[in-house]
C-alpha cells in the first residue's frame, strides 16, 4: 500500500504535500509489518477453512449468526457486523443458502426487511469447524505472543478499533 495516502483524522489527504506528515522509517516498518501480517494471516486461515468448503467470510457469518439471539440477524445489521456492503452480503448469503447453511426470512412488520437465519446444518457446520479454526488462530497468532504481549497488543489496537468504528458511526 502506498503510505503517502494514509489518512488520519488530524491530517486529511486534502492537505498540500509539503504539510503531509510522512511516515518515519520506524513507522513505515511497523505499518508494513501490520499489513503483511494481516494479509498472511487471513490467507492462511482461509486456506485452512477450504477443506470445510468455507471461505473466511462464510465462517465469519456463521460465527456472527451463531452468537446472535435465535441465531438470526437482520441483513443490514449482519452487513454492518461483517463490514460488507449489503450487495456483497446478499450474494454471499445466496451462496450460503444454496449450501444449506443459512436461510433468509422476512421480518414481521417490515415488508422490506430480511433476516439471515442460521440453519441447523449451518449450526452443525459451525460446531464442526470451530475447533479447527480456533486451533489455527492459536497456532498462527495467539500462541506467538506472551500473555504480556497479548495485553499490550489489545491495549494498542482497541483505541484504533474504537476510532475507526466511530468514523463509521457505529459504537
Amino acid at each position: 500500500m502506498d503510505t503517502h495516502t494514509i489518512d488520519t483524522a488530524d491530517n486529511p489527504p486534502s492537505q498540500p504535500e509539503e504539510e503531509t506528515p510522512w511516515l518515519s522509517a520506524r513507522e513505515q516498518r511497523m505499518w508494513r509489518a501490520h499489513l503483511e501480517v494481516s494479509k498472511l494471516l487471513e490467507y492462511q486461515l482461509s486456506r485452512e477453512l477450504q477443506p470445510h468448503s468455507l471461505a473466511i467470510n462464510d465462517y465469519e457469518i456463521l460465527v456472527v449468526l451463531s452468537e446472535a439471539p435465535d441465531r438470526r440477524m437482520r441483513m443490514t445489521d449482519l452487513a454492518t457486523a461483517t463490514l460488507q456492503s449489503k450487495s456483497r452480503l446478499s450474494h454471499q448469503i445466496t451462496r450460503m443458502e444454496n449450501a444449506g447453511l443459512v436461510l433468509r426470512q422476512e421480518c414481521p412488520g417490515d415488508r422490506r426487511g430480511l433476516y439471515a437465519h442460521l440453519t441447523e446444518q449451518g449450526w452443525e457446520t459451525m460446531q464442526r469447524v470451530a475447533p479447527d479454526h480456533v486451533r489455527s488462530v492459536r497456532a498462527h497468532f495467539i500462541d506467538r505472543f506472551t500473555p504480556e504481549q497479548l495485553d499490550a497488543m489489545f491495549e494498542a489496537l482497541a483505541p484504533i478499533a474504537d476510532h475507526l468504528r466511530g468514523l463509521r458511526g457505529k459504537p
